[in-house]
């Protein structure tokens, strides 16, 4: 062996060694994917909610039905704001799941976390089927294929009033008690617990979601998707995947808007309920999580208040309010939320 290649090899080992050295030193939380830890604001967020129980104790079921759209928007959000697949019948998924607890309960069956899994399962079977239609297009192509899936679902409930209730709804739901001990009361107090321990757990989930390797290769296929193979990532798989999740996130919520007003009608198929989802969306921002939930709770607050005061064009200033939100805070309240504390972390670094 000649000098050169003798060198070049202790040269190598003592790398490696090096390396070997270096990699159990090396701090764990380095290795950690952004945005992986708890943030104060993040926990005062979550504080709200248990707060306005206490202080908002008239309003409890208006709080739960936020909570509920919320926990459906987030399920566009995982599709729509991270891997960039946008849908306009997002909606069928809900609706699914909403009838899947609904029947379960009209049939004898009321048990509510049974129930809410049960609609999970069936919300998702039908997300992997669609998965399949979306995956082979674009964007205008998943916006058809997506709007006539909810458009066919929509009839076909319609049609079978004889199982659905037609347009009038599908009514004699009771539902036990929650773990056999909490009953589904008037005023709304364990729906509103059932629904924010549901929302938590659920918003736990997707936030590992999309903070792991996973979640990271959803923003590269949403970035650029035709690069992505390059690296070894197979991106219908991981289009189809999230879709499927998304369908069960979507159905979940519906579930539990069938428990907790024991009633389902036929609107939860309906093309508006998708249409105000995106509006929902670009309120609060794409891509953040809890953009979806501040989208849904400014959306709702407002049509409750404004709905209240001018009942016949209460739309106009939904209308109007979303306009000044895409012209004067791009990326929606929590976009223009952060380039203001951009702004402030600049003045006070200068």
């Amino acid at each position: 062996m000649s000098a050169f290649s003798s060198s070049a090899l202790k040269a190598k080992s003592a790398a490696g060694a090096t390396d070997n050295q270096l990699v159990p030193a090396m701090d764990k939380s380095a290795l950690r994917l952004p945005n992986d830890r708890w943030k104060p604001l993040e926990i005062v967020f979550w504080l709200l909610p248990v707060a306005s129980y206490f202080l908002f104790p008239d309003y409890l079921v208006l709080i739960s039905q936020i909570m509920i759209v919320g926990l459906f928007a987030l399920s566009l959000d995982l599709i729509l704001g991270y891997a960039g697949i946008v849908s306009l019948g997002h909606a069928a998924f809900f609706g699914l799941g909403a009838y899947t607890a609904g029947l379960l309960s009209v049939h004898g069956w009321g048990e509510p976390i049974s129930g809410l899994l049960a609609a999970g399962v069936v919300a998702g079977i039908a997300g992997l089927i669609v998965s399949f239609l979306v995956v082979r297009g674009q964007d205008l192509a998943r916006l058809m294929v997506t709007l006539g899936i909810g458009l066919m679902l929509f009839e076909a409930a319609n049609k079978a009033a004889f199982i659905t209730g037609g347009v009038d709804g599908l009514s004699g739901m009771a539902m036990s008690n929650l773990f056999g001990v909490f009953e589904f009361d008037l005023f709304g107090k364990t729906a509103f617990w059932y629904s924010f321990g549901v929302l938590f757990i659920l918003f736990v989930l997707m936030r590992r979601l999309v903070n792991s390797p996973f979640g990271m290769s959803l923003r590269g296929i949403r970035e650029g998707g035709r690069r992505m193979p390059a690296i070894g990532a197979h991106v219908d798989r991981r289009l189809k995947a999230i879709f499927t999740v998304a369908a069960i996130v979507a159905g979940m919520a519906g579930a539990l808007l069938a428990q907790t007003t024991q009633f389902v009608g036929l609107d939860v198929l309906g093309f508006p309920r998708s249409a105000e989802l995106l509006i929902m969306l670009v309120l609060g921002g794409t891509g953040r999580l809890y953009g979806a939930l501040i989208g849904a709770a400014v959306f709702m607050v407002a049509q409750d208040k404004i709905s209240g005061l001018d009942p016949a064009y209460w739309q106009f200033y939904i209308g109007l309010f979303l306009v000044l939100i895409v012209l004067f805070a791009r990326g929606g309240i929590m976009g223009g939320a952060e380039k203001i504390i951009a702004r402030f972390k600049r003045k006070e670094a200068a």
